[in-house]
């Protein structure tokens, strides 16, 4: 299918360009021009008047849990992953990363092979899987059942990688809990586009920054389930903000992190700050949910979008979807659209090393497209090419 939009204010991932012309095909952006001079295909193509509202790259959210009903943890088929995916693409978020919190290493090699068979048909949607846990300090262990946050036992390491390794794109752990040796081997075993993230750790911020310097790049869910900045002891959120080129990802969903508190870090890392969505459930979310010692229910607020917690009061995932993560960004943080804009599209992109196909609205990339209105409400999304909605 051939596509020509007109009048639309384009968001490249750089910079904005009004009045202006896309043109996709064969699942790829073919051509970008203004739309006074734009030459109209034959009758093959579909010509989409924008008629101003903005058309901007698909979204890229690297931590969520589960779709409208269904959850990884609970139901780690292609099916499940197959449904994470069409909820929240209809939202805008084109390429997502399935999550996996702690559990046993079956349930974690059952959602590695789903995700891995929704990632043949799908390579551009679900590129990978993001293993958060179980390798975390239980001080910070937040709603991850004490039942599975652990050290590895003994051979685990060489199982968990033993099969599908390439597919785990991102492993959130606490280096502190870990041997020496234990790092080594995890390092070692690990797919050489698997990222190691830097989470849910006690750490001091001097182990936090030797981590950092030997070879872990990323900090999932900046503030959260981390040693806090003090005056005497910097803490992993210290490490983070004075390491010159780690990059973290923080959940603007207005309770996770106070929109102060979003707003700083993205004055101190800039670039290296990147949006995700957290999401458990999403459109409409679900208001309860029990998995053996993972027990959650959902919690309205008129003042915000909701949220999930666990039965000891703490927050468990949000409710909401990565384009929601923008407006709060934009509206009660401060941050200016184009730069929240990048943090969910082209830094996630470049951070799981597709920087050069997602992300950007320029010819050549792969063609996810996403229709916004003035109050940043979702009107088309398309899809290497083809419209979902």
């Amino acid at each position: 299918m051939t596509y020509h939009f007109i009048n639309a204010n384009v968001f490249t991932g750089i910079d904005w360009l009004p009045a202006t012309s896309v043109r996709i095909s064969d699942g790829c952006i073919d051509e970008i021009t203004p739309t006074a001079i734009t030459r109209l295909d034959n009758q093959n193509t579909t010509i989409i008047d924008l008629d101003g509202d903005y058309l901007i790259p698909g979204l890229v959210d690297l931590q969520l849990y589960g779709g409208s009903h269904f959850f990884l943890n609970d139901q780690p088929t292609p099916e499940t992953v197959r449904h994470i995916y069409d909820s929240h693409a209809r939202n805008g978020t084109t390429t997502l990363l399935p999550t996996i919190h702690s559990t046993s290493l079956d349930i974690i090699q059952q959602s590695m092979a789903a995700v891995q068979a929704v990632r043949t048909e799908n390579p551009f949607g679900v590129p990978g899987i993001h293993i958060e846990g179980p390798y975390f300090n239980p001080i910070k262990r937040g709603a991850h059942s004490m039942a599975y946050v652990r050290t590895p036992a003994e051979g685990e390491l060489e199982t968990l990688f033993s099969t599908n390794a390439d597919v785990i794109r991102i492993m959130t752990l606490a280096p502190e809990i870990l041997t020496a040796d234990q790092l080594s081997t995890i390092k070692k075993l690990k797919h050489a586009n698997t990222l190691l993230s830097f989470g849910h750790s006690n750490a001091t911020y001097q182990q936090a920054t030797t981590a950092f310097n030997e070879g872990i790049p990323l900090a999932t869910h900046l503030y959260n389930a981390m040693r806090g900045f003090e005056s005497r002891e910097p803490g992993v959120v210290g490490a983070i903000f004075d390491h010159p080129t780690v990059r973290a990802s923080i959940i603007a969903d207005s309770y996770h992190c106070n929109p102060t508190t979003i707003r700083i870090a993205y004055r101190l890392l800039g670039e290296r700050l990147f949006l995700i969505s957290d999401a458990l459930f999403a459109n409409p979310p679900r208001p309860a949910f029990e998995l053996g010692q993972f027990v959650v229910h959902f919690e309205s607020d008129i003042s915000g979008p909701g949220r999930y917690v666990n039965n000891e009061g703490n927050l468990a995932g949000s409710a909401i979807t990565l384009l929601d993560c923008v407006k709060i960004a934009v509206e009660q943080a401060q941050i200016p659209l184009t730069n929240a804009l990048r943090m969910a599209s082209v830094i996630p992109a470049e951070i799981i090393g597709m920087g050069d196909q997602l992300g950007r609205i320029q010819p050549g990339y792969v063609a996810n497209l996403v229709r916004l209105d003035k109050s940043m409400n979702v009107k088309g999304v398309w899809a290497s090419g083809e419209r979902l909605t």
